[in-house]
């Protein structure tokens, strides 16, 4: 006896490396975009040390700037790469 109330459960049975797995294939840019998030902290940390006489609020600031950019472009160029693959790249019926 059905009563039209059984949910799927297999979006709870998988894994986080699965997860981002399945994830970066729905969305390439966007581990791109953590890779390089991650590559302008580390960066700034390695910078921190010779920042001169520049206030730390505003080497972090320009860091947190710098950071936002490439996640932003990534999610733009991800949008524009969706927008390609639903109306340009699917074959015609």
């Amino acid at each position: 006896m059905s009563t039209g109330t059984d949910v799927s459960l297999s979006s709870y049975d998988e894994d986080q490396g699965s997860k981002l797995i399945r994830k970066a294939r729905e969305a390439p840019f966007v581990p791109i975009a953590m890779a390089r998030f991650a590559a302008i902290v580390a960066y700034g940390l390695y910078k921190l040390k010779s920042r001169g006489n520049t206030k730390m609020s505003v080497h972090l600031i320009h860091m947190r700037a710098a950071a936002q950019h490439f996640v932003v472009g990534a999610m733009t160029l991800d949008m524009g790469y969706s927008m390609y693959k639903e109306f340009w790249a699917k074959p015609k019926p």
